[in-house]
């Protein structure tokens, strides 16, 4: 008997898809080139670095802050080979319950990379080289995206490493250089500086984290300075000489000009990442691909090629895991007959540094963009009473409602458990709320979410703390 949907890749999108598709009665099955599902994120992305993130943030605070709250514990060290256990503790903690949960559907798993031969017709390659064909009524890509590479430099996951490497280094580096200042670079530059590293991000533009609100990012950057990141922004990494003990990395203006180099022992790049399409097939099925190497879909998740749909970090939009997730459920739900959908303009975003960012809508920046009159509210955590007992001042938050309506257009947050914060954001911005239906919302007291009340009454001027 054919498959209702075979879906190939397990990361977020893939396996939430294959999840909800057997939900609704689709015969279902998935194909996963890894010996364990749940893609990039649970392997080697999401989950390994979050561990990593907040092990170091504790070993920080506890070398930083605890004596400050009369807490004695003496000078903190760091077990690395314990740490790395512990992050992959997490990780095969999640890719076991992605396992269980394909078993609890009813969902047959294949593992081997997988082709499409024709509509309608996956190719499974084992590792030991044997393959199989499964037919089934309709395909679903979710493979996810791979490491962008610098022109001319290998990355080796030794010296010269990309996200996968910089989480499995056997000891912390004394001087670590980050090509690129986005979302990666700067978490594992933050991980890496925390344990011990000497962190210098090296980043193309002359800001850090591309697409995030100016000002958020202003403001955290001198932050991060005061953590005691180096930054060399408006440059380009354009060679590295790894003949030697360290690391001689060629660094020079982006607009062109005297190059100098920088020694390291440690190389993350961290450019971004592209879709990851290879051997999949789609050339000879006459899949459509943009010239960004992304495979195109029309609103409804559907390719050129009857039958074949593609969700996630292989189609355009933000690289983000709850993205793919979003579209995998209406993806499955197109398929099964209902009207799968996904609200872009409430696609929140979060970097998971300390303090943490987290954002939702238009930035200040696309809103001037697009001549949109808008009211700002702010609101720092320095007059926030928890922010205060749990010594986490730093950042704010910003609501951006426009000047006619009021109806909330972006929300950013700057701060401590910015992750959590932002999804009242998102809430209100799904239901069309406007400032004053947030300002106007009861918040317990003493609490963080205080921050965003109040940054909502300051979009009318009547902040009450500040």
């Amino acid at each position: 008997m054919p498959y209702d949907l075979i879906v190939i890749g397990t990361g977020p999108g893939g396996y939430v898809c294959a999840i909800r598709a057997a939900q609704l009665g689709l015969k279902t099955a998935v194909v996963e080139k890894r010996s364990t599902f749940g893609g990039t994120c649970l392997n080697v992305g999401c989950i390994p670095s979050k561990a990593m993130l907040h092990a170091s943030e504790l070993y920080e605070e506890a070398g930083r802050s605890f004596a400050q709250m009369g807490i004695k514990v003496g000078a903190p060290s760091v077990d690395l080979a314990v740490l790395l256990k512990y992050k992959m503790q997490n990780v095969d903690s999640n890719v076991k319950g992605v396992d269980f949960l394909f078993k609890k559907n009813k969902i047959e798993a294949f593992h081997g990379a997988g082709r499409i031969v024709a509509p309608g017709k996956v190719e499974v390659k084992s590792a030991d080289g044997k393959t199989q064909t499964l037919e089934t009524k309709n395909i679903v890509i979710a493979t996810g995206s791979d490491v962008a590479r610098l022109n001319g430099i290998d990355i080796d996951e030794k010296r010269i490493v990309s996200s996968t490497g910089a989480l499995e280094l056997g000891k912390v580096p004394q001087k670590l250089l980050v090509v690129g200042a986005g979302i990666i670079g700067l978490e594992l530059g933050s991980v890496w500086r925390r344990l011990g590293a000497q962190v210098t991000i090296v980043e193309f533009l002359d800001h850090i984290l591309p697409g995030i609100d100016g000002e958020v990012g202003r403001q955290f950057q001198r932050l991060l300075l005061k953590q005691g990141l180096a930054f060399k922004l408006s440059s380009k990494v354009t060679a590295i000489d790894a003949s030697g003990k360290t690391l001689k990395v060629k660094v020079e203006p982006a607009a062109g000009g005297q190059a100098e180099t920088l020694e390291a022992d440690i190389v993350l790049v961290a450019i971004g990442r592209v879709p990851y399409t290879e051997g999949l097939g789609l050339e000879a099925v006459g899949v459509k691909k943009d010239n960004r190497g992304r495979v195109v879909i029309d609103p409804h998740f559907r390719t050129n090629v009857a039958g074949i749909y593609a969700i996630g970090d292989v189609v355009a939009g933000p690289m983000l895991a709850h993205k793919g997730e979003e579209e995998g459920v209406a993806a499955a739900e197109i398929i099964a007959g209902q009207a799968g959908h996904v609200n872009y303009e409430v696609i929140p975003n979060v970097v998971y540094t300390s303090p943490e960012i987290a954002a939702v809508g238009k930035t200040e920046e696309e809103l001037k963009a697009a001549g949109i009159a808008y009211n700002v509210g702010k609101f720092p955590f320095t007059a926030n009473s928890r922010a205060r007992a749990n010594l986490a001042t730093d950042g704010f938050v910003k609501i951006l409602a426009d000047a006619k309506t009021d109806r909330v257009l972006g929300v950013h947050i700057l701060g401590p458990d910015a992750e959590a914060l932002i999804a009242e954001a998102a809430m209100a911005m799904e239901f069309g709320a406007s400032a004053e239906d947030i300002a106007r919302t009861c918040h317990a007291h003493p609490t963080l979410s205080e921050a965003v009340k109040e940054a909502a009454l300051a979009v009318a001027k009547r902040a009450i703390n500040f």
